[in-house]
């Protein structure tokens, strides 16, 4: 009977809230009319206020992963030197993307999995003498999935001494981390809808800097539906370029209000405290934790397995008790299990999810007293 029945505790896509499936449930309108042309004005300066940005914000039908190819389509020439944080699957993801163009691929590494970047890094690499000058950084902000976030504002100060543009990928970080483009130096963010955003997957956000804009001027890579400049045309008469999700855009226009209403810096905190019960509980039931607290992302927590446990068997038995974890990627497939808690989850939620977790450890024979992480969140809560 409750075989579908079931929350999501990974990093997207997240739980939507009635209000937004309300909202995309509104009848079908002219994507060239007046009625979209004001909808977009809104998405895009709501968009705008989130990035703390005076650029813009273009917004396409797309993945995130579209967004951070049409950074790089945009603003490189064959050719090119950048330099990419990697801390993860995603970092990683972006290397390939460059790579792909034909761009000089330098991976910045952390030290293991778990751990950032250190920017000192980036600084030996840039202050290179024998090799090109680097065109451009590309960061991850917050890399899901090692749970761990790179110190970007470190990262982007020393890019922009170099004279190198700075490419945030902030895809599971946007609206839920600090993250003030304009103020840090950033010439790129990218969003998506899934995360932090609460609406299904589909829709990107591009915040774009005046740097930027002119660096797509001299810039030579084939582009065509990634073609930020002409999204740009079509922005300024409230259209886009080719057929966008209209219904998605009513999802993100109300998640985008909620978010405001909410207020930003109450959002960022509301994230903080989640982490906070969520790595407290872990601890409670005996689990360690993958990232430290330093550089632990604030929207999903990275657990080690115990000893002799494979993550995944554990996650499929939490799913009996009506929850979904997320399990590891690449090298750390079996040996993590991750528990998000972005956009659309409330404290109360977090008691489910750690529930269910000490629900599993009884089930498969591990030693727990019900109810201690329950306990430990539950102290934590406000």
């Amino acid at each position: 009977m409750f075989e579908e029945k079931a929350d999501l505790f990974i990093p997207g896509p997240t739980p939507i809230p009635p209000r937004v499936m309300r909202a995309m449930s509104r009848p079908m309108i002219n994507h060239r009319g007046p009625e979209f042309h004001k909808m977009l004005a809104e998405v895009t300066e709501k968009s705008r206020q989130l990035l703390k940005t005076s650029g813009d914000a273009i917004i396409l039908t797309s993945s995130g992963t579209g967004g951070m190819e049409a950074a790089v389509s945009c603003l490189l020439s064959p050719g090119d030197r950048a330099l990419v944080s990697v801390s993860g699957v995603f970092g990683e993801r972006y290397a390939k993307i460059l790579e792909a163009y034909g761009i000089e691929t330098v991976r910045i590494p952390s030290e293991e999995p778990g751990k950032p970047v250190e920017p000192h890094r980036f600084q030996e690499e840039l202050d290179r003498k024998d090799k090109k000058p680097a065109r451009a950084v590309f960061i991850t902000q917050n890399e899901t999935s090692t749970g761990v976030r790179n110190d970007v504002r470190t990262i982007a100060r020393i890019a922009k001494d170099h004279g190198a543009l700075v490419i945030v990928d902030a895809i599971s970080s946007f609206a839920a981390m600090e993250l003030p483009m304009d103020e840090w130096g950033i010439d790129i963010v990218i969003a998506a809808s899934q995360k932090a955003l609460m609406t299904p997957p589909g829709l990107a956000i591009v915040g774009v800097s005046n740097d930027a804009w002119k660096a797509m001027e001299s810039s030579s890579l084939p582009r065509f539906y990634f073609d930020l400049r002409q999204a740009k045309r079509s922005a300024a008469k409230g259209e886009t370029p080719s057929t966008p999700a209209v219904s998605l855009l009513f999802g993100l226009n109300e998640a985008l209000t909620m978010i405001l209403d909410e207020g930003p810096v109450n959002f960022v905190a509301h994230h903080t405290r989640l982490s906070q019960i969520a790595r407290t509980a872990m601890r409670a039931l005996g689990f360690e934790l993958l990232a430290s607290d330093e550089w632990a992302s604030t929207t999903v927590t990275a657990v080690k397995a115990m000893d002799g446990m494979n993550a995944d068997e554990f996650r499929r038995r939490a799913r009996k008790y009506e929850v979904v974890l997320a399990g590891g990627q690449g090298e750390l497939s079996g040996k993590i299990f991750r528990l998000a808690h972005l956009g659309y989850i409330s404290q109360m939620d977090m008691l489910k999810a750690v529930s269910a977790i000490e629900l599993a450890l009884r089930d498969l024979g591990y030693p727990v007293k019900l109810g201690m992480g329950v306990a430990a969140a539950e102290a934590l809560i406000s």
